[in-house]
């Protein structure tokens, strides 16, 4: 717990049996509740999670954001609810400042900014770099906002994700609740955290289709939500 609020971490994995036992190992102990979301992983994934003390769901829907509302679903009344990669891309040690804004009141959601530089190497192939810098500006010139990153390592109070009523099941999750907590108003910081090489092919960056299909789906929501409500006396700001 942090200022006593529970705190449960969702982890969507798809074959990441190399990578998840160190991923729920440098879960911070704050963590009350660590949910491992097997999205039809064919290798040993789930057992080792299991051996490290994690919670597993077995989510037969494909896709990311399948993984991301059936974590939710389980999670129940926590208070705050985390998200994290399960290739250890991510410095799973880095939750808590990403944490922290929410559980002391200056957030509602908080986001994992990038630094996809590490020795003056990219952590990420640069198309993908690039394609989420193009995201960031088309979502911030479209409506308004003045995001840097779609990293997936986030924490939203509970309150404020049940009221984004989050559909999207895979490439464009990160996108939908971006977009739709500015719209919204919702209070939202982004905080400079570590991100390195990922374990493993990647299922998005390292396929041709994967690539196209995040892309596409982030437009989508981008142009979609162009057409919901705004507040236009946000009492919140972005920083």
């Amino acid at each position: 717990m942090i200022n006593g609020q529970h705190i449960s971490v969702i982890i969507p994995v798809l074959n990441e049996e190399l990578s998840i036992t160190s991923v729920i190992r440098d879960i911070p102990k704050q963590i009350d509740r660590i949910l491992v979301v097997d999205n039809g992983s064919t290798d040993k994934t789930r057992e080792r999670s299991l051996d490290a003390g994690a919670e597993v769901i077995c989510e037969t829907r494909k896709g990311y954001g399948s993984a991301c509302l059936a974590g939710i679903k389980v999670a129940g009344a926590t208070d705050i609810t985390a998200f994290v990669d399960g290739d250890y891309s991510d410095y799973p040690e880095d939750l808590l400042s990403v944490i922290e804004p929410v559980a002391e009141g200056h957030a509602d959601l908080s986001i994992g900014r990038r630094e996809f530089w590490s020795d003056g190497k990219p952590a990420i192939p640069r198309h993908q770099m690039w394609g989420n810098r193009i995201c960031c500006f088309l979502i911030n010139v479209i409506h308004g906002a003045s995001y840097q990153d779609l990293g997936p390592m986030r924490a939203i109070r509970r309150s404020s994700l049940e009221k984004l009523s989050m559909q999207d099941t895979n490439y464009g999750w990160t996108a939908e609740m971006q977009i739709k907590a500015f719209r919204m108003g919702l209070q939202v910081q982004e905080i400079p955290v570590r991100y390195r090489q990922r374990t493993g092919q990647s299922k998005i960056s390292g396929t041709v289709k994967g690539s196209v299909m995040a892309g596409y789906k982030i437009l989508y929501w981008t142009l979609r939500l162009i057409l919901t409500s705004r507040k236009t006396d946000r009492s919140s700001r972005q920083s």
